[in-house]
This record gives C-alpha cells, sequence and structure tokens, in this order.
C-alpha cells in the first residue's frame, strides 16, 4: 500500500512511510487545530530520531530566523526573533509547533515572501510562465473560490503572482536550510504545498520532498499526484467565511488582499 492511501496508520507513525526525504510540506488548514498538533507531533518525532534540519514556516517573513538562539529561549524572544504577527498568525495556535523545534535546538525559518516585496511581484509578468498553463488556470480557479468571488478579474493574475513568487521563497528557505541525512519540514497552508501548483515547483528534479495535506471535515479531494498523503481531521467549528469577507470589504472595491 503507498503512503497516499495509508490513511489508516496511525500518526505520526506514517511519517515513516515518506522518508528519507530532504523536505516534508506539511500543508494546513489554518484554522483547523488539530492540524498544528500534527505538525507539533511530527516535529517531536523527527527530532527524538536527530532527523529534524529544520522548521521552515509560512507563518514569517524570509529573513527572520530563530538560529542564534538557544533551546532555552522564551517565546518572546522567539516571536521577536521571528518577526511574527499575531494578528495575521496567531501564536496561541502556532507558538507550541514553534517551540517544539526551538526546544529541540533546531532553526525556525520564516519562508513567506516579505510583504515589502509582494507588490513588485504582483507586476512580475514572468511569473505567468512558471506554471503549464492548467496549472495557472487551477491557481487562478483557487483565487477566485478562496475570496468567494469578491476579487476583480483584473486582480486575478497579479495575486497569482503573489502566490507563486511566496512559494519561490519558501522552496529557497527550505533549500538552504538542507542537511544531509535529516528532513526540513515546511508547514503552510494546503494549496502552497501541493506539487504540481506550489512550492515543489520550484525545486530542481534531484531534490526528494514529501507531501502530507491535512484536510478537516471533508473527503480527502487532492489529486493524488499532488500528494503523498492524505490526513482527515474534524471539521472545526461552521464558520462563513464568505459573510465575514464581504462585510469586510464592503462597501469598497476590494484592493489585493495578500492571500494567506
Amino acid at each position: 500500500m503507498t503512503a497516499a492511501h495509508d490513511a489508516a496508520a496511525p500518526w505520526p507513525d506514517r511519517l515513516q512511510t515518506l522518508l528519507p526525504a530532504d523536505v516534508l510540506l506539511l500543508g494546513e488548514q489554518h484554522d483547523a487545530p488539530d492540524h498544528q498538533r500534527l505538525q507539533r507531533e511530527a516535529l517531536l518525532w523527527l527530532a527524538a530520531r536527530h532527523q529534524l534540519a529544520a522548521l521552515v514556516l509560512e507563518m514569517a517573513e524570509r529573513g527572520h530566523t530563530t538560529i542564534g538562539l538557544t533551546p532555552g529561549a522564551t517565546e518572546a524572544d522567539v516571536q521577536k526573533a521571528l518577526g511574527w504577527n499575531d494578528k495575521a498568525w496567531p501564536w496561541k495556535v502556532y507558538g507550541p509547533v514553534v517551540m517544539a523545534a526551538v526546544n529541540a535546538g533546531v532553526p525556525v525559518l520564516g519562508g513567506d515572501l516579505p510583504r515589502s516585496s509582494m507588490r513588485a511581484a504582483m507586476g512580475e509578468t514572468a511569473w505567468d510562465q512558471h506554471l503549464s498553463a492548467p496549472a495557472l488556470q487551477r491557481q487562478y480557479t483557487a483565487l477566485r473560490d478562496g475570496h468567494c468571488g469578491l476579487l476583480p478579474e483584473t486582480q486575478i493574475a497579479p495575486m497569482a503572482r503573489i502566490q507563486i513568487a511566496r512559494d519561490a521563497s519558501m522552496a529557497q528557505t527550505a533549500q538552504e536550510a538542507l542537511r544531509p541525512g535529516q528532513t526540513v519540514v515546511l508547514v503552510a497552508g494546503g494549496g502552497h504545498v501541493l506539487r504540481s501548483l506550489g512550492v515543489p515547483t520550484h525545486w530542481p528534479a534531484n531534490l526528494v520532498s514529501k507531501v502530507a495535506l491535512a484536510q478537516a471535515g471533508q473527503a480527502l479531494i487532492a489529486i493524488n499526484s499532488d500528494t503523498d498523503t492524505m490526513i482527515a481531521t474534524p471539521a472545526p467549528p461552521a464558520k462563513d467565511h464568505c459573510a465575514e469577507l464581504r462585510k469586510q470589504w464592503a462597501p469598497r472595491t476590494p484592493a489585493a488582499p495578500v492571500p494567506q
């Protein structure tokens, strides 16, 4: 049975079927607490076996790192080192994940494209050629759906360029953290980890990566070629994200929010 179909195996024991790997990508739904729990368990499992090279996060900007901090660093020290944005990424949610790596003496690296670089990325038309035409259309559709159809069509392509540039930033950060015989763990939203769309599209062919995608309260719907294993978790409390978004943006026309 392949890892992609071995959904009955317990986590994190299932990690053994994904190794060895240079990079392990853990895709999450940001509002599903079970997903951050799974991430922490994976980090502890790898660290206990001296197999954890680094933790790379979508939730902090590239250039921020805990390198130089000791395993006994305080949470405040860690947040400062990572330039943590608690409003965007509540520390109470992600702190246990981050501290699992810090306490193990493993560096944590911000991987996301800095906000200061996002406007330039929106205008970088070279990114339009990075994905295949079908994959780019999937990216466009994901952006339309993810913003509840509220984004003006003229903003779809620029927003896709940001997504692709963000993936490139995370990919570069992970590559720089590689260590022989160990695994870099990259934590990001589910769309960022898909093999045909996200971070893996920016790596050389000889880099071995594995993708574990957690999905909350729904059938496992990712394309098998995009992931190596999928993890079903209970649905979080019902929430109408589209209603919230409409309220947030009304009555103005949205001005290209940064996707998460």
